[in-house]
């Protein structure tokens, strides 16, 4: 599930292989993320006829397991992580599960739509939440906070600070020489640290020292990173992520958004349901397998 850029479209897909983008199969429009409209939007797919598994953005998967939004004590939906306990976050990796996700029970304010061994954590949502938990730690002083500012002009002054890179921002910047020349200190180990955990366990496969790799994410304390829910469920719940992470990839979600904004553009910005069936005919011109009764007429040469 994923807002659009401009016109808070939420869309629900259907995998349709890593080869083709997913299929939108209900949207909605104008509406706000909670859990009444979760539910709904579940009704209207026959969640409970299918019990499809379901990835999508950590807050979306709160909502559909029930957990009150917000920095909350207990943000972490397997375990009873406390998040404000921070002289802990680092060192302490094994918290007790949580046992039940009942209604008033340590910050869950709903029952569970779905059921948790559907869920597939998004590897792409918790690639880009590390970026920023390490963008928001660097010197805003220093030439390694600079230099993305430099490299992206296109991205704006605000969102810099707050670490909001794309996909494509991410794998430019590991491939950049310079970055890697100009990075130094506890923040160059920060940052290979979050290079290994993206290229060795967070894409199409895994090394087989991926639980060692991952423990160097400890390097994001020297920085002064406080410990987010993805950090943490890199730290302390590897066993529940896929064997591979790409295998169904939230990448779909990231293209989807990129995608629709440039239909949204035609329509200057105002809301109208032809756009979602206009982005649909652009899934069926990129099918390889697609047939078409009509031909173009060949220009002859006489």
């Amino acid at each position: 599930m994923k807002d659009s850029s401009k016109l808070s479209l939420k869309a629900l897909r259907l995998h349709n292989g890593n080869a083709l983008p997913s299929i939108p199969v209900a949207h909605a429009f104008g509406i706000k993320e909670s859990g009444d409209s979760m539910k709904q939007l579940l009704q209207y797919i026959k969640y409970d006829t299918y019990k499809w598994n379901i990835r999508a953005d950590l807050e979306v998967i709160a909502l559909w397991l029930g957990l009150q939004l917000g920095y909350t004590k207990f943000l972490c939906f397997l375990c009873e992580w406390d998040s404000r306990v921070k002289a802990h976050h680092y060192v302490k990796r094994i918290w007790p599960a949580r046992k039940i996700l009942e209604p008033g029970h340590k910050y869950v304010k709903h029952h569970s739509l779905v059921e948790l061994s559907r869920i597939l954590l998004p590897p792409l949502h918790i690639k880009l939440g590390l970026m920023n938990n390490f963008v928001k730690a660097l010197d805003r002083n220093g030439t390694a906070f600079m230099y993305p500012r430099q490299k992206f002009p296109l991205l704006s002054d605000a969102k810099i600070p707050e670490g909001v890179f794309t996909s494509p921002d991410i794998r430019s910047l590991l491939r950049d020489e310079i970055f890697e020349l100009i990075i130094t200190g506890d923040e160059q180990r920060a940052w290979h640290a979050f290079r290994e955990v993206v290229t060795s366990f967070l894409g199409n496969r895994r090394t087989h020292n991926y639980k060692d790799l991952v423990e160097e994410l400890s390097s994001y304390q020297k920085v002064e990173c406080n410990m987010s829910l993805k950090i943490h469920l890199l730290s302390s719940h590897l066993n529940f992520f896929p064997e591979n992470c790409d295998s169904v990839s939230d990448e779909h979600g990231e293209r989807f958004r990129q995608d629709f904004a440039a239909v949204e553009g035609r329509y200057k910005g105002k809301w109208n349901p032809s756009m979602l069936a206009n982005y649909c005919w652009t899934l069926m011109r990129d099918s390889p397998n697609s047939t078409f009764n009509r031909q173009a007429k060949k220009a002859r040469l006489h």
